[in-house]
């Protein structure tokens, strides 16, 4: 397992108290598998998969990275409702 980061980090707030800077997919899945909301649907489970994936050298920390973002919107739009 490689470890990479991606050409800009990603802020992830949840809420207002607390953020982190996410570097790469290894930061990544340790947030989605430790720290994230209970709100778990298809793009966290892309997002798992893409950070697996770049970290064993199958996709590029690129692709990880916007399923990583796709993950946190839609986490931040169910929190919403």
């Amino acid at each position: 397992m490689k470890q990479t980061i991606w050409t800009e980090p990603v802020e992830v707030n949840f809420d207002k108290t607390t953020k982190d800077i996410i570097a790469g997919p290894f930061d990544a899945l340790a947030l989605l598998t430790e720290n994230w909301p209970h709100t778990r649907g298809l793009n966290f489970v892309r997002a798992r998969s893409a950070c697996r994936a770049a970290l064993d050298g199958r996709k590029t920390p690129e692709e990880a990275r916007k399923c990583f973002e796709d993950a946190v919107s839609e986490a931040k739009r169910q929190r919403a409702h």
